[in-house]
């Protein structure tokens, strides 16, 4: 966290910077300068590149953050992408009021793909009962112009959230509401800081008023489907994962002041003067020395960090304590449960208790809304979000299957420590395109009878995740014609490994030994001698992208895939889907934004003189698309949208059945001479919708060509569309999917007009 500028343009009297005990910033300088700023990227950069960090989150912070202006906030952004990029994937945040968000902020914020939360309290009486301007005026219709201006679609991609501090004087309901009309992808709602010293204020008779308020949203919340995400209320669930309020998981977060010091987490500032100091700065320590700061390891302990109360206590893992900061009492430091303690117990028996009721939808409805926001041709980043997550889910089940049939128990456990202790690092590894086939595969072959099983997937994948963590393990890896795959990290061919090798992860890289073999291979993006053949990265607007040439599990498209390219080609069509990837954003900003959430890879297919333009995707390798490298980023950025389309059906067709069972019907549509399986239609009006806009969009810029290709999609779509609907081959869900279709491109019809 980069406390990019350290003063306000409200006053917020809940505020822990300025209105609690730690008054730190008044020595501070009003902005981080760019000395500082260019410190603390080469601090970040260090501690990616030491530990071959995967990605690196950093969020802008203050004060007030937009308080730098475009132009300061460019300059910002700049020095962090500089040093950290070549390193690592960086995740950019901002956390803001929103005063002073404008048109130029926000486009600025979506092209350099930084995601936007916005502190916002609910209705006009409950945001300005705290967050006010300094001489008592509301905030509310500027925080609400801000996010108005981000639910824009040009500017969504950016809008992250809605940071809500509870008041229990406030009404929930209309809370609920006041957040609910802002479309947020996610909710946090956060209880006010507070200590044993300074406790938080109860009114009313009950002894619990912050469980009640929030138990109440939750009922609410469950009733009408869970409209959008809270993570207050995800992270309660059992296994919801936790934050830095709830959960046992690890603290992850460093702040660096204004002036550079090294800081613990920010909401320590609630407890005492100077309680989140380190006495490091960027100047002297590194994040590793920052990270061994007492204050900062005992909240990597887990349960044994604890209290004794707390260890005690039977939703231990689920509430973690609460909120550090908020188990202060002068006397015995942090070692109590948190002021919010009996809140916190009877919030997690009313999660517990309330479950989401069994939803009988008519006949004519699909079972949620997650159909209605696809048929808009593109559908939002939360959805994205959804599918990717069913995605991985299916993932994590065909992963148990790999165990309970012969799957090697050793790696089985070191995958299962990893999830606890890494789990980002196996949340990685599974997401990886390739993991899903090479799962399915294993599980076909052992299924065939006299079949050879393939190759055992779970020690690749564990030390795959043991690498991307850092945590020193030694697995025996199944090998196959001289070679081990790790996913996400490439590939090692040695003839003379034998049928198995054992792999010891080390700092920086791994070693293997097998058959006559020893080798000891580092991690570096240059391809070495040593037949380390690694993965190769693309910067793109949405993050970073693999190339991905060297996976065996890629060839699972029905069309050669190409062999490893070499360096130079791989670069040439990694620039080609970077330029690609800012054309989509220029013509159809919402399919650019569902392609950041979740297209990984791009697998190049062997070229064909006669079909120059093929592309494909496979049905267990969602995040992926397999492309024949072409030199132009106009024709590639149509690819990438229309392949991406049929990512998004296929996750979707994993969750309902949108087609009748047992269909032998067979539909004539224009762009085939061949008659087409229902299935086969639905995913290509699906596609060709999204094609249809992206024309529409150029026809509107340059007229000519464009315009003619415009009006051949659209009447492909609009027939494939009317001939599906006629078939009487949908279920329910089915028809009213594509009826919904059907009204996205008359919209887009007299759109174009």
């Amino acid at each position: 966290m980069l406390k990019v500028h350290s003063r306000c343009d409200l006053s917020c009297d809940h505020c822990y910077v300025y209105q609690h005990a730690d008054q730190t910033w008044r020595g501070r300088p009003v902005r981080m300068s760019t000395a500082t700023v260019r410190a603390a990227a080469r601090r970040i950069a260090e501690h990616a590149r030491e530990h071959a960090l995967p990605v690196v989150h950093v969020v802008l912070h203050g004060g007030e953050p937009l308080l730098l202006g475009a132009a300061g906030l460019r300059e910002v952004l700049a020095e962090l992408r500089a040093a950290i990029t070549p390193w690592t994937r960086l995740d950019l945040r901002m956390q803001t009021n929103g005063v002073l968000l404008d048109d130029e902020l926000c486009r600025l914020l979506v092209d350099e793909d930084v995601q936007v939360g916005v502190s916002f309290d609910g209705d006009r009486a409950a945001n300005d009962r705290h967050r006010v301007f300094a001489h008592g005026g509301s905030s509310h219709d500027h925080v609400r112009r801000a996010l108005a201006l981000l639910r824009r679609p040009e500017h969504r991609a950016s809008y992250a959230g809605i940071l809500c501090t509870v008041d229990v004087r406030n009404d929930p309901d209309r809370v609920y509401e006041a957040l609910l009309a802002e479309s947020p992808p996610r909710v946090d709602l956060l209880l006010p800081h507070a200590t044993w010293d300074n406790p938080p204020p109860r009114p009313g008779p009950g002894s619990t008023p912050y469980a009640d308020w929030l138990g109440r949203v939750h009922r609410r919340w469950v009733d009408e489907g869970r409209p959008m995400s809270i993570r207050l209320f995800e992270a309660l669930r059992p296994g919801g994962g936790g934050t830095e309020a709830f959960g046992l998981a690890p603290a992850d977060v460093l702040v660096i002041e204004a002036d550079g010091s090294w800081e613990q987490v920010d909401s320590l500032k609630t407890a005492y003067h100077g309680a989140a100091g380190t006495g490091f700065d960027v100047f002297g320590q590194s994040v590793d020395e920052a990270a061994r700061h007492p204050g900062v390891a005992v909240r990597q302990e887990g349960v044994d960090g604890l209290c004794a109360t707390c260890r005690a206590c039977p939703v231990v893992d689920r509430c973690g304590g609460g909120l550090y900061a908020h188990r202060w009492r002068t006397g015995s430091g942090f070692d109590n449960p948190s002021v919010y303690c009996a809140d916190l117990l009877r919030l997690v028996d009313s999660v517990d208790a309330y479950p989401r009721p069994a939803r009988q939808p008519p006949a004519a409805a699909p079972a949620d809304d997650l159909l209605d926001d696809l048929a808009t041709g593109h559908g939002s980043t939360a959805t994205l979000a959804l599918l990717a997550a069913t995605q991985l889910s299916i993932t994590r089940a065909l992963l148990v299957s790999c165990r309970d049939r012969g799957g090697s128990p050793a790696a089985w456990e070191l995958l299962v420590h990893l999830d606890q202790a890494a789990p980002e690092a196996v949340r990685a590894v599974l997401e990886h395109p390739f993991v899903r086939p090479w799962l399915v595969h294993r599980l076909d072959s052992s299924a065939r009878s006299g079949a050879r099983p393939a190759v055992d997937p779970l020690p690749a994948l564990a030390v795959a995740a043991a690498l991307r963590a850092g945590v020193p393990a030694a697995v025996h890896v199944p090998v196959r014609a001289d070679a081990i795959t790790l996913p996400t990290h490439g590939g090692l061919v040695l003839p003379g490994l034998g049928e198995s090798a054992e792999v010891t992860v080390l700092r920086g890289g791994f070693r293997v030994r097998g058959g006559s073999v020893e080798r000891t291979v580092l991690l570096d993006p240059v391809e070495s001698s040593a037949g380390w053949r690694p993965t190769r990265d693309v910067s793109v607007p949405g993050g970073w992208l693999l190339i991905e040439d060297g996976d065996p599990y890629r060839d699972c498209y029905g069309q050669p895939v190409a062999p490893r390219l070499a360096d130079p080609a791989a670069r040439a069509l990694g620039r080609t889907v970077a330029e690609a990837w800012r054309v989509v954003q220029r013509d159809v900003p919402a399919h650019a934004a569902t392609l950041d959430g979740g297209l990984r890879a791009v697998v190049p297919l062997t070229p064909d003189p006669v079909r120059p333009l093929r592309s494909a995707t496979a049905r267990h390798a969602f995040g992926a698309v397999a492309v024949t490298p072409h030199p132009d980023p106009e024709t590639m950025a149509v690819l990438l949208v229309h392949e991406w389309q049929h990512a998004k059906l296929g996750a979707a067709l994993d969750l309902y059945d949108l087609v009748e069972p047992g269909q032998g019907t067979r539909i004539r549509v224009p762009w085939r001479p061949d008659p087409r399986p229902p299935e086969g239609v639905l995913q290509g009006v699906y596609a060709h919708l999204a094609v249809t806009q992206v024309w529409q969009s150029r026809a509107a810029s340059t007229g000519g060509d464009a315009s003619a290709h415009a009006d051949r999609y659209l009447s492909w779509t609009r027939d494939g569309v009317d001939a599906l609907l006629a078939s009487r081959s949908l279920t329910a869900a089915g028809e009213r999917f594509v009826g919904r279709l059907r009204h996205a491109l008359e919209e887009t019809r007299v759109g174009s007009r």
